[in-house]
This record gives structure tokens, sequence and C-alpha cells, in this order.
């Protein structure tokens, strides 16, 4: 038993060590990403994404705040459920088209206040960060 929690406690700093290998470990974290184009087409409505420490993302829709989790380590994305409050407004329907997409993309590449999600169909999401 002694050298099973001696062999635990010797893995701990190796643990600790390891980097965050989502997009979140490689563009700056807690920077405000706003969405510029969506597919090619300008995006009118504000829309937001947060990059946060361990692959928790989150941001504003055109009606709602948002949260979801990004585990695939970059450059590829994986967006699991999004969790949204449930307002109302007039631009639903590019709330939707943000959110459909942002669950599409497959990749992922971030330069300086630019990122960008897109997927192999052609797919893309074009960020600059605030």
């Amino acid at each position: 038993m002694k050298l099973s929690v001696m062999a635990f406690l010797s893995f701990l700093p190796i643990a600790a060590c390891q980097q965050d290998e989502t997009l979140s470990g490689y563009a700056e974290t807690d920077r405000v990403y706003v969405l510029q184009s969506l597919n090619g087409e300008s995006f009118g409505p504000r829309a937001t994404l947060v990059l946060q420490t361990g692959g928790t993302i989150s941001g504003d829709g055109p009606c709602n705040s948002w949260r979801a989790t990004q585990s695939a380590p970059y450059p590829w994305w994986n967006v699991g459920p999004i969790a949204a409050t449930r307002r109302a407004c007039p631009e639903l329907a590019a709330e939707q088209a943000y959110f459909d997409a942002l669950g599409a993309m497959t990749l992922s590449e971030v330069s300086g206040d630019v990122l960008i999600l897109s997927t192999t169909e052609g797919g893309e999401m074009v960020f600059r960060a605030e």
C-alpha cells in the first residue's frame, strides 16, 4: 500500500505540468473574439467566443449568452453541447445559424488577433479579437 501511494504522489507533479492541448492552450484565454464572417458572408449581429483554460468556451450570441466545452487537441475543434439562455429577440435565426456553425466546425487556427474555425467541406467562421 505504501508503494502505491508513493507512486501516485510522484505522478502528481507530472500531471500538473501538462499543457492544455485544446485551442485554449495555444490562443490567449479570456480574450473576446467577435464573429466577423460566416461561410464567407459578413455576420451582422454581434456574436462572441471566449476561450478559457481547460477547454471551456463561452460567449454571447445575438440574443443569448452560452457555454460549452471544446476538448479536441489543437488544431482540431469539437464542441460539446451548447448550453444557452433562452431570451427571444429578432435575431434568433442568426443565433441558431451561429450555434449550428460552431457545432459543425472541425478545425481551428489562431494567429494574433484572428481566430478561424473551419470544416474540410469549406465552412468557415472568422473571428477577430477585441
